[in-house]
């Protein structure tokens, strides 16, 4: 078994005046989250369990800040990409457009992983989950939050439907949601 982790940015600071969205950082809280992720992907009793993955990664700043901070250097991470075309910006990014990048990368044999932006990230989810979660239905995807996906080993990712195996989304009281939601 392989999995699919997809990742929304954590909470970036508020665009500046004349500023560019793509330039936008990480706002204190976000990198509470990203500390938050950290600890789960280096825990191989929690988010740690499903890699090594390869990662691809928006460029926008929030998204770079978001992997550095959450995930780079870990032992979850074996390798990653960043991808400007994953960003949004001045055009819309569908769930469709992820699963094309993911499948750019995917060599079929190993765990994926992508950090990217609402809501493309919450289509990607939706349109591979073979049984979504009320929240994934009614609300944003959480900043921060982590939905991790089981893809069966050798098969091109995104020609059926997924179980989501868990997720992990910062600013909750619990530590970890690590069973299906």
């Amino acid at each position: 078994m392989r999995y699919l982790t997809i990742v929304r940015h954590a909470k970036a600071s508020a665009p500046l005046p004349m500023g560019l969205d793509f330039d936008r950082a990480l706002s204190r809280r976000g990198r509470k989250q990203c500390k938050q992720l950290r600890a789960w992907a280096s825990d191989a009793e929690l988010l740690g369990r499903y890699g090594p993955v390869t990662a691809l990664v928006s460029s926008a700043v929030r998204t770079k800040e978001t992997f550095e901070l959450a995930f780079e250097a870990t032992g979850f991470v074996a390798a990653h990409t960043y991808e400007k075309s994953i960003y949004g910006g001045p055009r819309e990014v569908t769930g469709e457009d992820l699963l094309v990048a993911l499948r750019d990368i995917d060599p079929v044999s190993t765990s994926l992983m992508i950090v990217a932006h609402n809501p493309s990230v919450q289509d990607l989810a939706l349109m591979l989950a073979s049984n979504p979660p009320e929240v994934l239905r009614t609300k944003n995807y959480a900043l921060g939050g982590a939905y991790v996906f089981a893809l069966p080993e050798g098969e091109i990712i995104g020609t059926r439907r997924y179980e989501i195996v868990a997720c992990y989304i910062p600013d909750q009281k619990e530590r970890s949601i690590a069973a299906s939601p």
